[in-house]
């Protein structure tokens, strides 16, 4: 590909290969939730703190990853990146410990960040506008496939087998993965727009970038929206396993049912941006989160927890980030074609890093009950209603 061809349709081949490497995050986050318990009991308590390592890996990665895949192509880091995050998938197979443990997910989540700039820079690449997000709304159709399937299958498998198959699973994934990107990935990024910088260049760009308004405020509240999925994320568990004692597969299934309505979500935005805007999509999204977070914080101090009552506004805040997510990218790109894997590389490390915080968050403040994760949804559903007021 010589040169850049941007609005086109993209192949439905490259759709579902862009959707499979964007899943190694979800699959490598999501498959050993339901394990928590007995990582937990295995090494005397921290589940929580090594998912906590493999989202600041992500963090720092994608910034680094940004720089690459703008200066030697979406290619190559790709399939640098994605070995990465096979070895060291098979390094949490075999680790011994709890410090281990947390170094291989910190060095799996440096590959995985790959998967998670490129495939985002490639469809800007190749689209702009509100196909962009009608774009990326696909991508998460073919990506919700690995959330709905991911705890279901890790339950299965510590049904009949020890936590650590979840990670050769993980490696098996890696291997395909990589061999996929050889084969099929062609580099949408032409050798005469690739940008070579200094380490001081590299700064200033990222500083530009991060100061521009438009992106800066829609980043932020799609950074947010996802820092309350990652309280979810790392609440979750305690939640439904610890509070309301369901099994690791009937974990699997609430879990699968929240991931079907953020598909279903981030469909209808599809057709939605078309209508409305990106920037209203935002809008209404932030808000829905916020009223969602509110209820569930008034059931939580209530104490009256039960499947029926944290169900509902869970759902509905799940189901939001599936409006607010693509559309929030799509804004935030809308003004960095030039460079695209850098802008993406930003959003995903504020993303990331409000990840880290959160899911810490919520292993520190966790008490049995759901307190803490009701609060910290709460608070970054805030942080994206102020963000999306601060676009006017």
């Amino acid at each position: 590909m010589n040169r850049r061809r941007v609005g086109q349709t993209v192949p439905l081949g490259l759709t579902l290969l862009l959707g499979t490497l964007s899943a190694v995050g979800p699959l490598s986050t999501d498959m050993y939730l339901p394990a928590f318990p007995r990582i937990g009991a295995e090494f005397g308590g921290g589940a929580q703190l090594t998912l906590a390592a493999w989202f600041a890996g992500l963090a720092c990665g994608q910034m680094m990853q940004g720089v690459l895949a703008d200066r030697f192509g979406r290619r190559l880091p790709l399939l640098a990146g994605t070995a990465l995050y096979t070895l060291a998938s098979a390094g949490c197979a075999l680790a011994p410990g709890l410090a281990s443990f947390s170094v291989w997910r910190l060095l799996a989540a440096l590959g995985a960040s790959a998967s998670m700039v490129v495939p985002r820079a490639v469809v800007r690449d190749l689209t702009e506008g509100t196909a962009t997000a009608r774009m990326l709304a696909r991508l998460m159709l073919v990506t919700g496939v690995v959330p709905i399937l991911a705890p279901t299958l890790g339950g299965m498998l510590l049904a009949v087998a020890d936590w650590r198959v979840i990670f050769w699973v993980a490696t098996v994934y890696g291997v395909v993965s990589c061999a996929l990107v050889w084969r099929y990935l062609p580099d949408t990024l032409p050798e005469t727009m690739r940008i070579r910088l200094t380490l001081g260049g590299i700064a200033a760009r990222y500083a530009a970038i991060g100061m521009e308004r438009s992106f800066a405020t829609n980043a932020l509240a799609g950074a947010a929206g996802m820092a309350g999925m990652f309280a979810y994320l790392a609440g979750s568990p305690g939640l439904f396993i610890g509070l309301l004692h369901f099994s690791p597969t009937q974990y699997g299934m609430v879990f699968g049912a929240n991931a079907a309505g953020f598909i279903a979500a981030a469909q209808v935005n599809a057709r939605l941006v078309g209508r409305l805007g990106v920037g209203r999509v935002v809008r209404l999204a932030a808000r829905t989160l916020l009223a969602a977070a509110l209820a569930l914080g008034v059931v939580a101090l209530s104490g009256r927890v039960a499947t029926w009552t944290v169900m509902p506004p869970i759902s509905l805040a799940v189901a939001s980030l599936g409006f607010l997510m693509p559309a929030a990218v799509a804004a935030a790109l809308a003004r960095h074609a030039a460079h695209a894997a850098s802008a993406s590389a930003l959003m995903g490390t504020w993303q990331f890093a409000l990840g880290a915080a959160s899911s810490t968050l919520a292993g520190l403040l966790a008490n049995g009950t759901a307190v803490p994760m009701a609060a910290l949804l709460l608070a970054c559903a805030l942080v994206a209603a102020g963000a999306d007021s601060a676009r006017k």
